[in-house]
């Protein structure tokens, strides 16, 4: 089982089913997986339509795939986005370019089964939120580039990818336990369409084991206090993972916001970045 796969399946599937409805109003109609790669470009900082929009090459996936061979204009864009998280790590070849490339030439070619393109896709991107919306809060102007977002490099990043991107699933799966147990006819729902993309068998049990656990919230929090990255990243996942309609359900979000250390206007930018109103 490839954990990157899994939760590539499950950031497909859309578990939450206003997540794709409330991501196509905060980027002027685009899906969920659209969503991910452009929604990055709206703020203060950018335009109202983002960089990505004006990319050469077909729109705003058209400019990323432009540049997934070698960094080109794929580069620039996530350049102009995160204002210089290349200079944090030494330059554009050390950002994880290549799972966003794929995620976007799976998006512009209408792919269902993505699987790892996607999975390493999604922790980029959400490692990108997670810089965006902690720059310039606190102490360190300039945060620290997140695993995903920068490319591991040794055997010992890649297994610390793994177990955060494993982290992020979870924190996704407890998030819909907010309300109390994950409702059996969404977890058929969820299981279906990981199906009809291919997930196996061990990975489909693993998904089972995860719905039945009673809820964890502590123990995420503990994994990520003082990673404000990893937390910045949880964070996002898990509103993807909710309609954020019910008292519980903002009520748990205030809870693993605050569990984890994030400050409020880190959680705010994260809020405006998946389309939701003020938290």
């Amino acid at each position: 089982m490839n954990i990157g796969d899994l939760l590539g399946g499950l950031i497909q599937t859309g578990m939450s089913p206003s997540t794709g409805d409330r991501m196509k109003t905060s980027m002027g109609g685009r899906g969920i997986l659209e969503g991910l790669a452009g929604m990055l470009g709206g703020g203060s900082e950018e335009s109202a339509q983002g960089p990505l929009a004006g990319a050469a090459g077909g729109g705003a996936l058209g400019g990323i795939l432009s540049g997934a061979g070698g960094g080109g204009a794929l580069g620039g864009v996530l350049d102009k986005i995160l204002g210089g998280a290349s200079k944090a790590v030494g330059g554009n070849r050390n950002l994880a370019l290549g799972g966003l490339g794929a995620l976007a030439g799976a998006l512009l070619g209408g792919k269902k089964g993505l699987g790892g393109a996607l999975g390493g896709g999604v922790m980029a991107i959400l490692g990108a939120m997670a810089f965006k919306a902690l720059k310039g809060i606190g102490s360190q102007k300039q945060p620290q580039v997140p695993l995903g977002l920068l490319e591991p490099r040794t055997d010992a990043e890649k297994a610390e990818l793994d177990r955060r991107t494993e982290l992020v699933l979870r924190a996704m799966i407890n998030a819909a336990k907010a309300d109390g147990q994950i409702d059996q006819s969404e977890v058929r729902r969820i299981l279906g369409k990981l199906q009809e993309i291919g997930i196996d068998k061990e990975a489909e049990q693993y998904l089972m084991n995860e719905f039945r656990k009673p809820a964890e919230t502590q123990q995420l929090i503990a994994a990520a206090r003082g990673k404000m990255d990893l937390a910045a990243q949880m964070y996002a996942a898990s509103l993807m993972a909710i309609e954020v309609d019910t008292p519980a359900e903002k009520q748990y979000l205030a809870q693993l916001a605050s569990g984890m250390g994030l400050q409020p206007e880190a959680v705010q930018r994260v809020h405006e970045m998946v389309g939701l109103q003020p938290a």
